[in-house]
């Protein structure tokens, strides 16, 4: 077990040499997991341009069937991850889950649209994604909880007019990001 977990943490190991791992073990959660993690450091570290590789969208896919919340939470957040998979995992029973498909900025906009009415962990994830569309930051602009406004504020797609509204927003903190995002785009 030792030396395979070595293995799982080689994100130069081969895609396919991946696969054959998860075929051998996708019973043992705990390989399953060390998997999942290889996956999402070598989509998010290694590679700031994540790998397209149709291999990969397969193993995501059959870790979203996975009974560990951790590993759902590694594909939900992967941008690699295919759409079919984002939408089985955009019903989550697990609002975690959902909140990372909300972040995912692949994730398409009737995705995102389903999860302005979710809960305020998974709102505070679609504000915060640049692939959010504009009318549902303008609404989540006026969002109760001040991080979702805050990252309302930092969402570079957020509208002009919806950044200088929050330049007048009731918390402090939301008004210098609305401001400092407002200049950054002058700039």
């Amino acid at each position: 077990m030792d030396r395979l977990k070595e293995k799982l943490e080689n994100i130069d190991l081969d895609i396919n040499e991946l696969d054959k791992i998860y075929e051998e073990y996708k019973d043992n959660a705990q390989v399953v997991n060390l998997i999942a993690m290889n996956i999402s450091l070598r989509t998010s570290v290694k590679n700031r341009e994540p790998e397209k590789c149709s291999t990969l969208s397969k193993i995501l896919t059959k870790l979203s069937k996975s009974t560990d919340m951790a590993t759902r939470w590694s594909v939900a957040k992967n941008p690699c991850t295919p759409i079919e998979t984002l939408k089985d995992l955009a019903h989550d029973k697990v609002n975690l889950v959902r909140a990372l498909v909300a972040t995912n900025p692949s994730s398409p906009k009737e995705i995102l649209a389903k999860f302005f009415s979710d809960e305020k962990i998974v709102r505070d994830g679609l504000s915060g994604n640049p692939s959010t569309p504009a009318k549902y930051l303008q609404i989540l602009a006026d969002d109760k909880d001040k991080m979702v406004r805050l990252r309302i504020a930092t969402n570079p797609s957020t509208p002009k007019d919806t950044l200088e509204k929050l330049c007048n927003d009731i918390d402090t903190n939301v008004q210098i990001k609305a401001k400092e995002s407002l200049e950054n785009e002058t700039n």
